[in-house]
């Protein structure tokens, strides 16, 4: 039984994973990603893409609500940001992707600064409603400023290539986003072992504490915007690559709500909340769909029933999760991990 971690050196007081068992576990898992285009099917496949997508999105989220608590529902709206600044440097610029997807980043970056600039005179349920209006001026200027976005049709976007090879499938995708996911997680992960990212946690937990010992409350709360939307706009780069389309309906407010809910049922201030929370709030609704469409072969007149019946359940368990386990699933995790570390001795 584990007692005790001792460390012999800063470096391995420093690590990340800190123990022989932790890298283990976290090769087994890289294979394991690796390897899941070999026997998984197309379905499968294009959810893997998704939750990818989406996961980037929600652990931006989580650096702004979880570990600085700013409350933000504009989040679509930078990812829609960044999607249509990286289709238009890809179609009208000639980008190749590896430089599309850092402009579509870089575009939400500067668009969160911006927004981000009220988060020094209000908080709370106002800064929310600042984001919101934020998230309503996006929508329109999609929809409207035709000349560049393309109004209500879009922009078609080619897919992404590398040197004798089109990404051009879920299969070649996949990589492709398993790889930026591998490294924004990387980065977020070591953020908070910085001195920004610990100052952004100390303006979350009292902000007037926070500035009398030194932390710049302005420029810590507009990094953490700016930080915030280039993982929402990288998140809107690839999804521009994976659905090689982007449309206004693409980004909306249940968009944004949908963020919210990843990172609150998966653990807020939490880089594993944020990955099990999308993976929670995406697949899902998956399954209860299919357990809907099981149900219409069995019964062709049950679709009237389980359809409105998928939401109030989806519903159901996130407000479970609030009631029951406000830390989301990261805690009933790390509560598993001290079960067995312990058993089969007791608390």
């Amino acid at each position: 039984m584990r007692i005790g971690d001792f460390q012999e050196s800063y470096a391995a007081d420093e690590a990340l994973f800190r123990t022989a068992t932790q890298r283990v576990w976290v090769g087994v898992l890289g294979v394991a990603l690796a390897a899941f285009p070999l026997v998984a099917g197309e379905y499968l496949l294009y959810l893997a893409n998704l939750v990818g997508v989406l996961l980037i999105g929600a652990l931006g989220l989580n650096i702004l609500t979880g570990y600085t608590g700013q409350i933000s529902l504009g989040h679509a709206g930078f990812m829609g940001v960044g999607a249509y600044a990286t289709a238009i440097a890809a179609t009208r610029l000639g980008l190749p992707f590896w430089l599309a997807i850092p402009a579509g980043g870089a575009a939400a970056c500067a668009a969160g600064a911006v927004v981000g600039v009220p988060s020094l005179r209000i908080k709370g349920l106002y800064l929310a409603i600042a984001t919101l209006a934020a998230q309503v001026i996006f929508e329109w200027v999609f929809t409207n400023w035709t000349g560049v976005t393309g109004g209500i049709r879009g922009l078609n976007v080619p897919p992404a290539r590398l040197p004798g090879l089109v990404l051009d499938t879920d299969l070649r995708t996949y990589y492709l986003v398993l790889v930026v996911v591998v490294l924004h997680a990387y980065a977020a992960a070591n953020l908070f072992r910085t001195r920004v990212g610990r100052a952004f946690v100390a303006v979350r937990d009292r902000d007037l504490s926070a500035e009398l010992i030194g932390v710049n409350l302005f420029r810590t709360k507009i990094l953490a915007f700016m930080v915030s939307s280039w993982y929402a706009g990288v998140a809107g780069g690839l999804f521009v690559y994976f659905t090689k389309v982007v449309t206004p309906e693409s980004f909306p407010l249940t968009l944004s709500i949908q963020f919210l809910a990843m990172i609150i049922v998966g653990g807020l201030g939490s880089i594993q909340g944020a990955i099990y929370g999308t993976v929670f709030v995406t697949l899902v609704p998956e399954g209860l769909r299919s357990l809907a469409q099981v149900a219409q072969e069995l019964a062709p007149d049950a679709m009237t029933f389980f359809h409105p019946m998928r939401d109030i359940v989806f519903g159901a368990m996130i407000v479970g999760f609030l009631v029951f386990e406000p830390h989301g699933l990261a805690e009933l995790v790390n509560r598993g991990r001290r079960f067995f570390a312990l058993w089969p001795f007791p608390k």
